[in-house]
């Protein structure tokens, strides 16, 4: 029953959106991250089983980050779709309504489509470092990433939540990840922070002995630090299993929401597209949690309630929406079903009762 229901849904959707097949294709761009990193995967990701679906030759855009993903989604020609940490999201917020005019010319018309998963933030460190665990990286140099990504807004924020100060200048490098880590390994920085969704290339694809040169820092759960921190961060792990060749435990860390993001379209042929997007993004979800990254495992199709100053793009959220109902009165009803089909064996007293039929 439950796949009759989802099936008669998801193909009328579908049918909607092959009725575009012989059209000529939107051709639209989403900006993601660095090369190596978790974003772009997502990206290609949504491009394959989500857009060619809704008829739109999607191009997948390498970038520095969040912050410049900001940046592009909001004024270059093409850039529907933006992937975008959560604290540089609030943090263009926070800056706008403090009174900065851009921040708030870039950031209010930004709309999201749904949060997507959690990016770990990886405090990285020599092998033989003395360091154990986050409080530790006080007063020590730090590649903090590259500006305009996300990982550089992400350490900044992390380091004047732990230690109620900004990293003083003369500590802060602004490398990409792979620079940071070779500047690691030959002692060019004590610290490196990289924020990326595990399992990531970086470390998986990265050289075995280079690799176990370095080691990723601790969370204390119990330090005055991480209580600070989790103003704004959240617990997470590490998994041993994620890096094999790397980690021989499990790491407990902190960690960052992405979200999916877009702008407050309202020309007729930008809103049917996006609208396709969201018809195929829902009949196509299970493909990208079987066939995609890892992390589409964690994502949930849902909306949840959004804190103040965010907003969803109307015209997706409402085809999100129906979907979401759709799948639910499915669920019912097969729930319906099933409690029917139990109650169909019935005692000699039940019947008597009429408490059976």
């Amino acid at each position: 029953m439950l796949k009759r229901l989802l099936a008669g849904w998801l193909g009328l959707a579908l049918l909607v959106m092959c009725s575009f097949a012989g059209a000529e294709p939107a051709h639209y761009k989403i900006v993601t991250g660095p090369e190596r990193g978790t974003y772009i995967q997502i990206g290609q990701d949504l491009s394959k089983w989500v857009a060619q679906p809704a008829g739109i030759d999607l191009e997948v855009m390498a970038s520095k980050g969040s912050a410049e993903n900001v940046q592009r989604m909001r004024f270059e020609p093409g850039v529907k779709l933006a992937l975008v940490q959560s604290d540089v999201y609030q943090a263009y917020i926070d800056m706008a309504n403090a009174g900065n005019a851009d921040a708030g010319t870039t950031i209010r018309p930004l709309r999201l489509i749904m949060p997507l998963y959690d990016e770990e933030i990886n405090v990285v460190v020599r092998a033989d470092s003395p360091m154990k665990t986050f409080a530790d990286i006080k007063d020590k140099s730090i590649s903090v990433g590259l500006i305009g990504s996300g990982t550089a807004q992400s350490a900044t924020t992390l380091y004047h939540l732990m230690f109620g100060q900004a990293i003083p200048e003369q500590n802060i490098q602004h490398l990409s990840n792979e620079d940071a880590l070779a500047a690691l390994i030959v002692k060019k920085v004590d610290v490196a922070i990289i924020v990326v969704g595990q399992p990531a290339k970086l470390f998986t694809d990265m050289n075995p002995e280079l690799l176990q040169q370095i080691r990723p820092l601790r969370v204390d759960p119990n330090a005055p630090e991480t209580a600070r921190a989790k103003q704004t961060y959240f617990p997470a792990t590490l998994r041993a299993t994620s890096y094999p060749n790397w980690l021989k435990e499990d790491v407990p860390t902190l960690t960052v929401k992405a979200f999916l993001v877009t702008y407050d379209y309202g020309l007729r042929d930008t809103v049917g597209n996006l609208n396709r997007f969201a018809d195929s993004l829902c009949a196509n979800f299970d493909n990208l949690q079987e066939h995609g990254h890892p992390k589409w495992k964690q994502v949930k199709l849902e909306l949840p309630t959004l804190v103040r100053g965010w907003k969803y793009y109307g015209p997706v959220e409402k085809h999100l929406r129906a979907c979401l109902t759709n799948k639910s009165a499915a669920i019912n009803a097969t729930a319906a079903q099933a409690a029917q089909k139990a109650r169909s064996s019935c005692t000699d007293q039940e019947r008597l009762l009429l408490l059976c039929k």
